[in-house]
């Protein structure tokens, strides 16, 4: 990730200044009170008409009880994926991590075909849920119909192929552990479940 230049720093910080006052439900009045740097400065700091420095951010940033570099620099980076869609024989393959790991969850549109690719084996676990439309899973020699709201997990080594169902669009999210990495999903107690 490109490392953001000084300038944009410090364009970033009268905003926050703004989005942290406003979070303390402070007035710039109330925040002069408690740092003893005029309103003047305070609303040209948060405007970008004063270029901020260490003396004013210092008070600033204990008056919110939070560190100067909470201030200076977010740690938050924009958190939405944009890879993009490919097409991978009759299925739409989109993309729902960006980061590369063991776990990767993608949304597939699949379209009916009359092409039978066959069943593939390739290392790793996936675990598959409907979102829409009915899916044929085939797993080795057994073959399951599976409509929205089904989910089903398997071992990739295993034979498997998954084709839309019934001649229309089906929809899915596949979680897929490169290394065979078994999704760990936290369940109801059973004296809980509905």
């Amino acid at each position: 990730m490109a490392e953001k230049s000084f300038d944009t720093v410090i364009a970033a910080i009268g905003p926050r200044l703004r989005a942290l006052r406003h979070e303390h439900q402070m007035t710039l009045t109330d925040l002069a009170a408690a740092t003893d740097i005029n309103v003047s400065t305070l609303s040209r700091l948060e405007s970008g008409a004063r270029r901020a420095n260490l003396e004013l951010l210092l008070p600033i940033a204990a008056a919110f009880g939070v560190p100067v570099d909470d201030v200076i620099n977010s740690k938050i980076e924009d958190p939405r994926v944009r890879e993009e869609p490919r097409t991978v024989g009759s299925m739409t393959v989109i993309p729902l991590t960006a980061q590369p790991g063991n776990l990767q969850a993608y949304k597939m549109v699949i379209t009916p075909t009359e092409a039978d690719h066959g069943q593939s084996t390739h290392e790793g676990y996936e675990w598959v849920y409907v979102l829409s439309g009915r899916i044929r899973l085939q797993l080795g020699d057994r073959d399951f119909v599976m409509g929205a709201g089904e989910a089903a997990e398997f071992d990739t080594h295993i034979p498997h192929r998954i084709s839309a169902a019934d001649g229309r669009i089906a929809e899915v999210i596949s979680l897929f552990g490169k290394q065979g990495e078994r999704v760990h999903l936290r369940a109801a107690p059973a004296d809980r479940r509905p």
